[in-house]
């Protein structure tokens, strides 16, 4: 299934030796990462090309180019990572990580964009995680966060 806006990717970051009853365990958990597809550079190239003619109309204007500069940046990134330990939220202009401890819980805003709600009452904005991502970020928190949607339990 591919997603246009967001693009989510769940991998296993490590395993220890297969157990003698079954297949191998995961030593460090699942880990989730949701960040804007990598296509969107293509829209990149697309605005250089229009703006190519009017950046050379009259002098000075070459500082359009930094227009789809700070795109790239911006595309390249901002991602939202969740692995056991919590949530890593990165932005054009920073980092920060949030352990599952730290939250109380999680909002979703009018245009579906999730916030993760901290034990202080304040309120940090994931960016690219959407509402058909949380049953995504409950599988990796191992259950610290519920999923509303019951599509885990339906597996089960």
């Amino acid at each position: 299934m591919a997603e246009t806006s967001q693009q989510a990717d769940t991998q296993q970051t490590g395993t220890e030796p297969p157990s003698p009853s079954g297949p191998p365990v995961p030593a460090e958990g699942r880990r989730a990462v949701f960040r804007v597809p990598g296509t969107a550079l293509l829209t990149i190239i697309i605005l250089l090309f229009c703006i190519t003619p009017a950046a050379f109309a009259l002098p000075g204007l070459q500082a359009l180019y930094l227009i789809p500069i700070g795109l790239t940046v911006w595309i390249i990134r901002t991602r939202t990572t969740a692995t056991r330990e919590g949530l890593t939220v990165r932005t054009m202009f920073g980092t920060r990580e949030l352990p599952w401890e730290a939250l109380s819980g999680l909002a979703i805003t009018p245009k579906s964009k999730v916030q993760a709600v901290l034990a202080d009452g304040g309120k940090v904005t994931l960016p690219t995680v959407r509402t058909r991502h949380l049953p995504v970020l409950s599988l990796v928190s191992e259950g610290r966060v519920p999923d509303p949607s019951g599509v885990l339990a339906e597996e089960s």
